[in-house]
This record gives C-alpha cells, structure tokens and sequence, in this order.
C-alpha cells in the first residue's frame, strides 16, 4: 500500500528565520514584574540559606547546659518552678 501526496506541496515546511536587518529591537523591549509575595518569599529563602550556613558559633553554651541538666542536684523545685511559670508566660 502507498500513500500518494494530495497536492504537489510538502506538509512539513520549514521557516527560514527573518535576518537580523528585519528585526526591529528598539520597538521591544523585555520586563519582569515580581509581585511583594515573591519578593518576600526570596528575603526569607536567602535569610534561611544563610542561617544554615552560619557556623554555630554557641557550641560550648549548649555543652555547658547539657552538662548541667545532666547533674541531678541541679534540676530541683525552683528551677521546674522558674521554668513552668516562663512556660506559661509564652502561652498566655
């Protein structure tokens, strides 16, 4: 079986893109407009990257508490006391 063309042009034309002397740049010209939405969303993206990236500079503080918590004599009434009331204070 042969399929025979309708008519004596091909279906698949190629354009040959317009030279450079046609093209009229100086009437175009190309815009973006990024909404306050985006822009606040890329300060928080970069705020975030550089959080992560800064060294952490408070490394021997936490040691020190963890250390501290660890002691069993140092967690006694006032403490729970002092923590539960600042606990509450952050909820109400």
């Amino acid at each position: 079986m042969t399929i025979d063309r309708l008519n004596p042009l091909d279906p698949i034309q190629t354009k040959k893109p317009a030279s450079a002397s046609h093209i009229d740049r100086s009437s175009r010209s190309d815009s973006v407009n990024l909404s306050s939405e985006a822009i606040e969303k890329a300060e928080l993206f970069s705020a975030i990257e550089l959080a992560k990236a800064a060294p952490d500079e408070r490394a021997d503080r936490i040691a020190e508490l963890k250390a501290r918590i660890d002691d069993p004599n140092y967690i006694n009434d006032t403490i729970l006391s002092a923590t539960a009331d600042r606990i509450l204070d952050q909820l109400l």
